[in-house]
């Protein structure tokens, strides 16, 4: 029986990743760095997200980009300390883009709120030793756009900032987000465009999203080889957005993808965020976590996504 169309694409994948593999003696020696996504974590303390990570074996932690106010927000000095009592690093800071934080708003408030944010954001990230601040070009939870001029209005809000990217030596990370959350940049594709728009090296970077991808992108596979080596991060989740072996996700295909663009090699992540299905998921923050439910999160992820790519690399 002849294969299906995304079936080609994903044993195309394959045979290159098992080339690879035959071809490159030290294959599979450095495995993919493996992060963790707090802010889906609520309110809880960060001693305790801490520590579950640790118990799984997490080396690295995605930090919740909650400085929505000057007085706002994790301070280093207090979670450092912390982040070094359980063996973590910061990989990144994941920015939180709301209709009140928005880079495309109309109102100049808004946008300059935005703009504050981001600045706010950098220096923390680089006062914590994340390699890079996930940017979303326009809110998450509003699908429908304001106006046909979004576009031209989040560019000229964050050329504002991108120097002070290149200043931090922070990498600016675009994620591309489904069009049932967000109205601007939904691929990979869209997101080159608008990282070449704004026109700075320091915001030429892209934060995956799996979950994402499959709703946007022709092939997750395909995907994570355009992105190339632009891609910085890569949220993952199965196709319920839960828990990585519970769905019917190619988890397989998004690690053979990664490893042929020599993912494992750079300071570059795969981080869960495993937030359930719906077109907002920014009330999770406010949430009091189910600290057993985030353990079975963390643990089962993890467990599952080192088995899949152990078996991929050493089988």
């Amino acid at each position: 029986m002849e294969l299906q169309n995304y079936e080609k694409k994903t044993e195309k994948i394959r045979n290159d990743f098992l080339d690879k593999k035959r071809t490159d003696p030290g294959f599979g020696e450095e495995k993919l760095k493996f992060s963790w996504s707090n802010w889906g974590f609520g309110t809880e303390a960060f001693q305790v997200s801490c520590a579950r990570l640790e118990r799984a074996g997490i080396s690295y932690i995605e930090l919740h980009g909650n400085h929505y106010g000057k007085d706002l927000g994790y301070r280093p000095k207090e979670i450092l300390p912390v982040m070094d009592t359980y063996g973590l690093k910061a990989s990144g800071v994941c920015g939180m883009f709301s209709p009140e934080c928005d880079l495309s708003a109309r109102s100049g408030r808004i946008r300059q709120e935005a703009l504050d944010y981001v600045k706010r954001e950098l220096e923390f990230t680089a006062r914590v030793g994340g390699e890079y601040l996930l940017i979303v070009p326009a809110a998450v939870g509003r699908p429908q756009a304001y106006d046909g001029w979004e576009w031209e209005r989040s560019v000229e809000t964050l050329r504002q900032a991108a120097g002070l990217f290149e200043e931090y030596g922070i990498k600016g990370a675009v994620e591309p987000i489904r069009s049932a959350e967000t109205s601007l940049v939904h691929t990979v594709a869209e997101a080159k465009k608008y990282m070449e728009a704004v026109g700075c090296d320091s915001v030429g970077y892209i934060n995956g999203d799996v979950y994402h991808m499959q709703s946007e992108e022709a092939h997750i596979g395909e995907a994570i080889l355009e992105a190339g080596d632009r891609l910085v991060n890569l949220h993952l989740a199965d196709t319920n957005r839960s828990i990585l072996g519970s769905g019917s996700m190619d988890i397989d295909c998004v690690i053979m993808a990664l490893y042929l663009i020599g993912y494992q090699k750079k300071k570059a992540f795969v981080t869960p965020e495993p937030l359930g299905p719906g077109g907002d998921p920014y009330p999770a923050m406010y949430a009091k976590a189910d600290a057993a439910l985030c353990d079975q999160m963390v643990m089962e992820s993890c467990r599952y996504f080192r088995e899949r790519e152990r078996l991929l690399t050493e089988g």
